[in-house]
């Protein structure tokens, strides 16, 4: 992974878990890239991993452990990373929980808790990362869909109905303020991640879709990263990506 040199700035990616997987993918592509990275996860043991893997490969990177609800501890996160010598110039949701449940097994709790880490973790952190690049017109807020942003299925209505609102989330932020200099993308990844939850708690289901079936964490990273590099006369709001033989 090359470095590209540019003046100093900086990055948040929340939702970020153990080194293979998407979240920590983000960020090494942007750390590698040159910008000073914070990343945020609420298990200790795989940020920590993430954040080892962060310096091992040079970069300039922090960490935080704690919930992406926590709005006062979200602030913060994008506060500090804002600095002088460095602005925060990338921002990016990755956080969320995708858990199957029937529809007559849910209850009101559930699908709440789906909607907060979701949606409402999604707003606290935008609301923050706007506020931040605001001031100097400047910036790029990515969010991260999934196949339940665009359509709902069986057993998965709460997972749906939290990636469908914040699907509308960012389309309603890029309206507001791509005027004002603020770039909002939303990434639908349409498919299974060949990342750490497949491999430990799927391995029959990455068997039947096969390598060729899954999507790699370094690979839609770099779509994050062509996202954040667009010139301002051409801008992309969504893109979806899938592997080469996923149906849809």
């Amino acid at each position: 992974m090359g470095k590209t040199l540019m003046a100093a700035k900086s990055a948040v990616v929340v939702g970020v878990g153990p080194p293979r997987g998407l979240g920590a993918a983000i960020a090494r592509r942007f750390a590698g890239a040159g910008l000073r990275t914070t990343i945020m996860g609420r298990s200790a043991d795989k940020v920590d991993a993430a954040l080892q893997d962060l310096r091992q490969l040079g970069a300039d990177a922090d960490a935080v452990i704690g919930d992406v609800t926590d709005e006062a501890l979200v602030r913060k996160v994008v506060f500090e990373a804002d600095r002088a010598d460095a602005p925060l110039d990338a921002a990016v949701f990755n956080a969320g929980g995708n858990w199957p449940q029937s529809f007559l097994n849910m209850d009101g709790a559930f699908l709440e808790n789906m909607w907060r880490v979701n949606v409402l973790a999604g707003f606290y952190f935008a609301k923050a990362a706007i506020e931040a690049m605001l001031p100097r017109k400047q910036g790029v807020l990515i969010f991260t869909g999934a196949s339940a942003s665009l359509r709902g299925k069986a057993n998965f209505g709460g997972f749906a109905q939290a990636k469908a609102a914040l699907r509308a989330l960012a389309q309603s932020a890029a309206r507001e303020f791509g005027p004002q200099g603020i770039h909002v993308a939303h990434v639908v990844v349409d498919g299974a991640i060949d990342g750490d939850r497949i491999n430990t708690f799927l391995p029959q289901l990455k068997a039947a879709k096969g390598e060729a079936g899954l999507l790699d964490p370094d690979d839609i990273a770099d779509n994050y990263w062509t996202l954040y590099s667009q010139p301002r006369s051409a801008w992309t709001h969504e893109i979806d990506l899938r592997p080469w033989v996923e149906t849809w």
